[in-house]
């Protein structure tokens, strides 16, 4: 048996020539050679994954930040319309005071000969007298009526202008907290991509990408 496998091997090495063992190396090489860039790629595709995920995290964050400065933009607003409804409250409030009191005179200076002529030994005159001023009572209640509830409305703005200055006050400094986080949020998500890419250059929108193209 052993004398068998040793003449086999010899057998074998008589039949490999020098010009099959070159064939064969080369044969090697050229599999070494294609096989090679398949070894390589696996660094570049985990660098590009890696800046894929950066952008993702800075278009979130970038998302982020525009919302709560969204927030703080109606908060803001809110804030501004509240002064604004009490600032023009307080000034339909001195105003109607000063209609009122225009009202209040102009009805007494009306009523007044009225009164007087009441008491007319003239019949006629005493009754017409009383039927004017019977009207003259009618519409000065009417108005006082009208003047007292837009008197309210002006209360009413006042009160409504105040609430929503209170929750301005409040929802914006909510906001403005958020609007820090994601700032700083923002600008750490910047620097990451910033620092991968190498380029200092923010991600392209795809409509951008599109235009280019």
């Amino acid at each position: 048996m052993k004398t068998s496998l040793m003449n086999s091997a010899k057998d074998f090495e008589s039949k490999v020539t020098p010009t099959a063992i070159t064939r064969i190396l080369s044969v090697i090489t050229l599999m070494l050679f294609i096989a090679s860039p398949l070894f390589s790629q696996g660094a570049p595709d985990k660098k590009a994954a890696e800046i894929k995920k950066l952008e993702t995290a800075l278009k979130t964050a970038k998302a982020n930040f525009a919302k709560a400065e969204k927030q703080l933009n109606l908060a803001d607003s809110l804030l501004t319309t509240g002064e604004t409804m009490v600032s023009e409250g307080k000034s339909e409030t001195k105003s109607l005071a000063s209609e009122r009191k225009a009202l209040d005179k102009t009805y007494a200076s009306e009523k007044k000969p009225l009164s007087k002529l009441m008491g007319s030994k003239d019949k006629d005159e005493a009754t017409q007298a009383k039927a004017d001023l019977k009207t003259l009572d009618t519409q000065y209640k009417a108005d006082v009526k009208a003047s007292d509830l837009k008197v309210k409305a002006a209360a009413k703005k006042m009160t409504t202008g105040e609430a929503n200055m209170g929750k301005g006050k409040a929802s914006k400094k909510t906001a403005e907290g958020a609007v820090k986080t994601a700032q700083a949020a923002l600008d750490a998500a910047q620097e990451k991509y910033d620092a991968a890419t190498g380029t200092g250059e923010e991600p392209e929108d795809e409509g951008k990408k599109k235009k280019k193209k």
